[in-house]
């Protein structure tokens, strides 16, 4: 249980991030970490690991993200350091919520992740898991508007990135995110409650896929 004063800085920090992050129509606003954080505090707690960190590291995970920063993956961490240490938290919970925040994101599909700690594997979880199901399909397909993608072509087969800086690059189809990262996260997840929750969010993902395949050409999926 939080302590007054480590509830107080949760609460702070809420007020932080909704500055931070406004209503856009692109899927990382207050909402995306709003349902980040509420997938935290359900897997932090089966999973019995410190829930200030969690709370935390989940609450300012994308208070600066690579994808709206000219690529620069560092910032985010040193936002959000900026921020704790401004509000006196202690100098080692800043640096386990700055570690986690760095290296949180998905950056290729044949990129070993670097999460260290329980609690940082609680909140790649949980940010995960706001890529499947009903709303990552939604996420999916309205980033690629804003980034002015296509929907699909068949023509343009999906790629299995080597390096953090080949993903952060492609201008594939949306589709083939689903391929690239979406589809691989089950199978990716740190925790045991983590991946029980992604079992139904995955199969939500592939059968949305599926029609929308068949569709394509055409079709209805059977």
């Amino acid at each position: 249980m939080a302590t007054s004063t480590q509830q107080q800085v949760v609460d702070q920090t809420i007020a932080f991030v909704k500055t931070r992050l406004p209503p856009d129509p692109t899927g990382h606003d207050w909402w995306h970490t709003y349902r980040v954080w509420k997938n935290a505090i359900h897997i932090g707690a089966a999973e019995q690991v410190d829930m200030y960190v969690v709370q935390l590291a989940a609450l300012l995970h994308d208070v600066a993200d690579h994808k709206f920063h000219q690529g620069d993956d560092r910032l985010g961490a040193q936002v959000a350091a900026g921020w704790l240490a401004g509000l006196g938290v202690e100098e080692t919970v800043v640096a386990h919520v700055s570690e986690i925040i760095a290296e949180l994101s998905f950056k290729g599909a044949k990129v070993t992740s670097a999460i260290r700690t329980r609690e940082g594997m609680v909140v790649q979880d949980a940010d995960r898991l706001d890529a499947l199901g009903a709303i990552g399909v939604a996420r999916a397909f309205a980033y690629g508007g804003y980034k002015q993608r296509l929907l699909h072509d068949p023509d343009v087969p999906p790629v299995q990135h080597d390096s953090f800086e080949q993903y952060k690059a492609s201008q594939g189809p949306t589709v083939n995110h689903f391929y690239e990262k979406l589809l691989l996260l089950k199978d990716r997840m740190n925790t045991a409650t983590g991946q029980r929750m992604a079992e139904r969010r995955h199969a939500i993902l592939a059968e949305f896929l599926r029609e929308f395949l068949a569709e394509w050409e055409g079709e209805t999926a059977t």
